[in-house]
């Protein structure tokens, strides 16, 4: 009985015993149930021994048959689990894993394993990050010959920024070629974790600027300037040749006087506080060297100015008066921002920005104004002369101008320093002019003229300034100026401004050349005997006749010079 209890304990036969037990006979060939044997009845029938129990010691404990069972019913537990996990793996999106800690049970080994997967991953990805970006690598180039590679869009804009090395080691680089190794190394990475995938856009921008294939090679460095020498500097205190001084220069015209290089013949080079160097003048603009006689050099007939004509195309040049472009007035936007555009309406807004607005409306450039304040003054009978003589061009650049050797000269070229001047000096008048003609044509709605003019106190006073006219033409007052000329001068702020002569005030104000600020009358009561509030003064007929007098003698004296 004890082989029966052994195998009740392990669960293989009833708890009754061997005797009630029933078994059903089974054809082999058939696989179906078969009769007993004659002479048998069913009930009494027995099978014979498992071949497990052949040589089971009798003396096995019943300890060591329930240890047995025990770890049985474990590994079924166990498999029973893995197949549960396998199902839960197959159910789930297979595009987009879910993390492993949510599909199989937490245990310590299981952990362990996750930590060393994310660790894998992480240390993948930093060492497929792109040197210049610091991102996940995108279409992956390598340098050769140090191996490093950086996206390939990273590597064109390297070179086209003037790279001419690695831009990790900065060694020196003959070739860029593409890398299918770290392409495969970053698709095996981008299908363990999709999240570190680059943004689309980013994608479509890289695209744009390298194509897989695309051949790159990085440009041979410059050669390196050399080291500056700021203990020997003497020479920065002579005059260095200017462009024209070298023999075989590339402008085809040599000086006839080149300057001495210091570095060649210090004891007969130029000394920079001496001038500048027989044959040459600085440039207006650059204020480089240059010589007088070279074909490319040009003088401006306002200011006495030279220019060299090389180094600042469109500037470093003095063009015909027709041609010249105003300083720092390329457009309308310029005209707005300028301070010295309100200066001449004494910073009367309204005025301004009617101006401003009619500008705007008729497409007028500032250089159009400036033609036409120039055509406007040469119709004079003394042309720019009286504008010369008042200084309005001295002192315009950093440079020492040239000597005017014949003040009566005509003028023919313009600096654009001079040319804003011109179109500074004859704004307000130009403005009048163009005025009057957009009232007859009905373009602008006339406003009742302030009775103070430009010199009323109230222009600042908005509700003021709209409902009156504040830019007015005065009579002019008549003074003699140093050349013996009676000429008409403006106010006080723009002195030696001058107008035509008696005969022109004759024919009106109009047709005056007049400045930036001429319409105050009465401010010299010794030769009128009016106040600015009283009536236009009437001159004498001698007053008259002795200014014509004196013009006469004048243009006498400057025809025998």
């Amino acid at each position: 009985m004890e082989r029966e209890d052994v195998l009740v304990a392990m669960g293989r036969i009833p708890s009754g015993g061997m005797s009630t037990m029933s078994f059903d006979l089974v054809d082999e060939a058939t696989n179906r149930p078969s009769s007993p044997p004659q002479g048998q009845t069913g009930p009494s029938t027995k099978r014979a021994a498992s071949p497990s129990f052949e040589g089971l010691d009798d003396t096995a404990s019943r300890k060591r048959c329930r240890e047995y069972t025990d770890s049985s019913v474990s590994l079924t537990s166990n498999c029973d689990a893995h197949a549960e996990s396998s199902n839960i793996l197959s159910a789930t999106d297979t595009s987009s894993p879910p993390p492993l800690s949510s599909v199989i049970p937490s245990s310590p080994s299981i952990t362990t394993a996750m930590t060393k997967y994310t660790s894998l991953v992480e240390d993948l990805a930093q060492e497929l990050q792109c040197g210049c970006c610091s991102e996940l690598v995108y279409r992956p180039v390598v340098v050769s010959p140090c191996q490093h590679f950086f996206c390939g869009s990273c590597c064109v804009l390297w070179i086209q920024n003037g790279g001419t090395n690695c831009p990790a080691c900065r060694g020196v680089s003959t070739h860029v070629t593409s890398s299918r190794p770290l392409q495969t190394m970053v698709d095996i990475l981008l299908r363990s974790d999709p999240s570190r995938m680059r943004a689309e856009r980013e994608r479509m921008q890289a695209d744009e600027v390298y194509k897989p294939g695309q051949p790159m090679r990085i440009p041979a460095p410059r050669e390196p300037s050399p080291e500056p020498n700021f203990n020997d500097t003497p020479d920065w205190d002579y005059a260095r040749p200017c462009p024209h001084c070298a023999a075989d220069n590339q402008f085809g015209w040599t000086c006839p006087q080149p300057i001495i290089d210091y570095a060649t013949d210090p004891e007969r080079a130029w000394h920079v506080d001496d001038g500048a160097p027989p044959g040459h003048a600085y440039c207006g603009n650059c204020e480089s060297l240059l010589a007088l006689q070279a074909p490319v050099t040009t003088k401006c007939d306002f200011c006495q100015v030279s220019f060299c004509g090389i180094s600042v195309h469109g500037r470093c040049i003095a063009l015909p008066l027709n041609a010249q472009q105003p300083h720092d007035m390329n457009d309308l936007s310029d005209f707005v921002q300028s301070s010295e555009i309100y200066e001449c309406f004494d910073s009367n807004l309204i005025e301004v920005e009617i101006l401003f607005d009619y500008l705007t409306t008729r497409q007028i450039t500032p250089k159009k104004i400036y033609r036409d304040i120039m055509l406007h003054t040469q119709a004079q009978p003394h042309g720019f002369r009286p504008l010369i003589e008042s200084g309005v061009f001295a002192d315009i650049h950093s440079v020492t101008p040239g000597v005017d050797e014949d003040p009566s000269a005509l003028r023919t070229r313009i600096c654009r320093h001079c040319a804003a001047e011109i179109l500074l000096w004859g704004l307000k008048e130009w403005w009048i002019r163009e005025r009057e003609s957009a009232f007859q044509k009905g373009l602008l709605q006339r406003r009742p003229d302030c009775e103070a003019g430009s010199s009323c106190s109230r222009q600042k006073d908005l509700a003021h300034t709209k409902e009156f006219n504040h830019v007015i033409l005065g009579t002019p007052v008549v003074t003699q100026s140093y050349t013996g000329e009676a000429l008409s001068q403006d106010d006080t702020s723009h002195s030696g401004t001058s107008n035509a002569d008696s005969r022109e005030r004759d024919e009106g104000p109009g047709n005056a050349l007049g400045g930036r600020d001429n319409d105050r009358t009465g401010d010299s009561p010794d030769l009128v005997g009016q106040s600015a509030d009283s009536s236009p003064p009437v001159l004498s007929e001698e007053f008259n006749q002795a200014v014509s007098t004196a013009l006469l003698l004048s243009d006498v004296m400057a025809a025998q010079d």
